[in-house]
């Protein structure tokens, strides 16, 4: 498998700094600073991008382990919220909350929690994350 990279670039103090992040794909690069990560300032900051990477990897999981199962998969659609707080050590990512609807016909409800809480467990991201709480609202559509 791939190793993947991106690169960030960080200039001047914490407060007054400011910095762009990219992607290696070229597929994403945006400016970061101070006010956009710890407050409501313009720019990206790297707790959006990881909880845009954990709805992608746990979509996409969801979507396999459905697929595993016997299930035919029509859309997974998934947000995941990252909270940062400011802990007696410092700033930390403490929980990521998934929300995710899917369509998948022929499937019961007990079956699609269950293979909703696998998904979260076995996706890679969530597995890199796993210092934080990771909760889930899995919605089966129809």
């Amino acid at each position: 498998m791939p190793t993947r990279s991106a690169d960030a670039r960080w200039e001047g103090n914490l407060p007054d700094g400011n910095g762009t992040m990219k992607l290696e794909s070229g597929a994403y690069e945006g400016a970061f600073s101070y006010r956009s990560r710890f407050e409501d300032g313009a720019g990206s900051n790297p707790e959006e991008l990881i909880a845009a990477a954990h709805a992608g990897c746990f979509s996409m999981a969801f979507s396999n382990v459905l697929d595993d199962e016997g299930y035919d998969p029509e859309s997974v659609d998934t947000t995941a919220e990252v909270t940062l707080r400011t802990l007696e050590d410092g700033p930390a990512i403490t929980k990521i909350h998934l929300t995710s609807t899917a369509s998948v016909p022929g499937i019961d409800e007990d079956t699609f929690q269950d293979l909703a809480d696998a998904a979260k467990s076995g996706c890679p991201v969530s597995k890199a994350l796993a210092g934080a709480e990771i909760t889930l609202d899995a919605t089966l559509e129809g």
